[in-house]
């Protein structure tokens, strides 16, 4: 056996390695073993049982000489001691012993100046399955000689006995280690830990190491070689607004950014929540289930192998992941160059952000840093009206660094591209959630469009009064009265109050950031704090 497929190196004993199988062989295991049934098409579907998402409480990050000045230690970046870790990873390790394991190697970053080797151990063949959706395939020959610059372990049967022996909170935990490049994922079958656990790590490699700015985004590029990238929280159109008939996929969630000005995408697939999917909403997706693909938690209509996509009986975050060459139109390999337009996606619920707006390098950083969007009535137990919510830079569970750093190499790469940067309000207009109604997905369309046309280039503008954001006056395929916000209301007091109290939800958002922000960034912010009065600026 050559030296490049000896598990022993990695503590693991007397396993029976099963190495890089394909789909076919991975689909066949995970029915006979009971693991998972097929849909009527075809498709595996699976069951990761007890975890249906991600457990943010249980995620730590090994504190040690490489980390301990770098990372932003708090409440999503959690310590471990290099102790515990290796102690952690040794029961794994002799949880495993024995049993039947599936190796996968593949990589990460489409860029091949960027690309790096990943090595990725389950107990679960589907877990595997997932991996091969998900991450960069390599043809034979790169399989050959393969050796891996980090290692992903995933054993969803092994639970701590005594949490707190070990440093952590739960039974279950997924935990990166810089020094030994180990992502570690245990007690957990939430397919998504493995894929967030290598992606948090290049949150951190990217920048500190090779002057990439990591992004939690979606890509597309035109026929002229424009590249345009879409930021945006859960529900705000990321997926959607970037699937765009006209212009080739890059990626649909985690991309760098590199000092050539390069896009490039971190993965080799999608994964796409299904809750709700249709064909005529979601083409893409929709006709991407098929054999090859992989459906997480999702339920049959009785009596048949046929999914019920509006069942969320086990979950909300129904899942699929598949190759993204299940999608037609895509960008091949997964990169481009000259970004030209970037758009942050937010679905305001309060009905106050314009529906489009273009943002300073200032400004940019500000609402990037912020990661601003609303929860509407019914997204979460307990909530019945709008509520305020921020990730700072559109992923904040999966950035290690502070996110004034990411913040200033987006400001510092949009000066040097000379790249516009616009702020996409997909939620209310009229009034808030309740009173208002949803800006029309075809006026959204059209803004988009409208952008990379240059069709906004030579508009004229007007400054919103308290968000100091700038609004074109006049966009083809859009009613001009909705472009300022303030007019679709019909009481401009309620209004402006309104607006008051979502800035004062900015300011006290970006209290915890200002420390590390430049004064070109804090400037960025809503006009008005407690600080001014709104005379000022009307």
């Amino acid at each position: 056996m050559s030296t490049t497929k000896d598990l022993s190196k990695y503590g693991l004993k007397n396993v029976r390695a099963q190495w890089n199988l394909d789909a076919e062989t991975l689909q066949k295991i995970t029915v006979e073993k009971n693991m998972g049934v097929e849909t009527d098409n075809g498709t595996l579907c699976v069951n990761t049982g007890k975890f249906t998402g991600r457990s943010p409480k249980d995620r730590f990050l090994v504190k040690d000489d490489y980390t301990k000045d770098k990372i932003w230690w708090g409440r999503i970046n959690k310590p471990i001691s290099p102790e515990n870790f290796d102690k952690l990873y040794d029961e794994v390790t002799n949880y495993l012993e024995g049993k039947e394991v599936y190796v996968r190697d593949a990589a990460v970053c489409a860029d091949p100046k960027y690309k790096m080797n990943v090595r990725t151990v389950t107990e679960y063949p589907w877990s595997n399955y997932f991996i091969k959706n998900m991450f960069l395939r390599l043809d034979e020959s790169e399989l050959d000689n393969f050796e891996e610059e980090w290692l992903v372990l995933c054993a969803p049967g092994y639970e701590a006995s005594n949490p707190k022996d070990f440093g952590i909170i739960s039974g279950n935990f997924s935990i990166l280690n810089f020094t030994r490049k180990i992502a570690l994922v245990a007690g957990s079958a939430y397919t998504g830990e493995m894929k967030k656990g290598i992606f948090s790590a290049l949150n951190l490699i990217l920048p500190t190491e090779k002057e990439v700015l990591p992004m939690h985004c979606s890509a597309n590029v035109g026929e002229g070689g424009d590249t345009a990238i879409f930021f945006g929280l859960s529900g705000t159109g990321k997926t959607t607004l970037s699937a765009d008939p006209d212009r080739k996929l890059i990626g649909d969630d985690e991309h760098g950014w590199t000092k050539e000005n390069t896009i490039f995408n971190f993965e080799g697939g999608c994964y796409a929540k299904v809750i709700d999917l249709t064909e005529e909403k979601e083409p893409d997706i929709y006709r991407a289930i098929r054999p090859g693909a992989l459906l997480e938690n999702v339920v049959f209509k009785e009596g048949t192998k046929e999914v019920d996509f509006f069942d969320s009986s086990i979950t909300q975050n129904t899942r699929v992941s598949y190759p993204i060459d299940h999608i037609d139109n895509i960008q091949t390999p997964s990169y481009a160059s000259n970004p030209t337009n970037i758009f942050f996606l937010t679905c305001d619920a309060f009905g106050v952000l314009p529906p489009v707006s273009k943002l300073t390098p200032g400004q940019a950083a500000y609402h990037f840093i912020s990661g601003y969007t609303a929860k509407v009535a019914g997204t979460e137990a307990g909530i019945t009206e709008p509520v305020p919510s921020f990730s700072a830079c559109f992923g904040e569970p999966f950035m290690p660094l502070h996110p004034a750093v990411y913040a200033e190499m987006l400001s510092n790469k949009m000066k040097e591209a000379g790249v516009n940067v616009w702020l996409i309000n997909t939620g209310w207009s009229g009034g808030p959630y309740g009173v208002g109604s949803r800006i029309k997905l075809k006026y959204t369309r059209a803004m988009i469009s409208a952008i990379l046309e240059g069709k906004l280039d030579d508009v004229e503008f007007d400054t919103h009064p308290i968000f100091g954001l700038n609004m074109p006056k006049y966009c083809p395929g859009v009613p001009t009265e909705i472009l300022d916000p303030m007019n679709t209301w019909l009481q401009k007091g309620a209004y402006v109050s309104k607006a008051i109290q979502l800035a004062h939800s900015f300011h006290i958002n970006f209290d915890k950031f200002a420390s590390e922000a430049s004064e070109e960034i804090l400037n960025g912010g809503p006009l008005i704090d407690s600080h001014h009065s709104l005379g000022e600026h009307l």
